[in-house]
């Protein structure tokens, strides 16, 4: 038995926007599940909101998400991030996943050399999701 513990990101209206931007960002493909398709929108005008996504990434992670209906509290703020961690070998496909998640978002440390000797950055990306980017610095022998 395996378990995994992954990233579920709530939205209100922008699930299939945010995880297209993210299709974009990491790569893969996403699929998409409506209210709708199941019968569960409560409100008709509601019924093609996502009620399920998921990104595999490289066959080894997955991103989920979901819009909130209108009748579910959404929580405004969360103290939860999504680490991004690689190896000194992804270092140009981490830059690029960076450069993209801080495209119209908003940076709240930079991508810089960190005490650790890894570079280490933080930010919230457009749609509002708090992103913590390691990229691991060369092993010293």
């Amino acid at each position: 038995m395996s378990i995994n513990v992954n990233p579920y990101l709530q939205f209100r209206d922008t699930a299939r926007a945010a995880m297209e931007f993210y299709v974009d960002v990491f790569g893969g493909e996403a699929t998409f599940s409506t209210f709708g398709d199941f019968g569960m929108a409560q409100d008709p005008a509601e019924a093609e909101k996502i009620m399920h996504s998921q990104l595999v990434i490289d066959g080894t992670a997955w991103l989920m998400a979901a819009d909130s209906p209108a009748s579910m509290p959404l929580p405004e703020a969360s103290s939860v991030a999504v680490a991004l961690f690689g190896g000194p070998e992804d270092e140009a496909v981490m830059r690029q996943q960076w450069a993209k998640l801080t495209d119209g978002g908003r940076i709240t440390e930079d991508l810089v050399m960190a005490p650790w000797g890894d570079h280490f950055g933080m930010t919230f990306d457009r749609f509002g999701t708090y992103w913590m980017v390691n990229i691991a610095g060369t092993p010293q022998e």
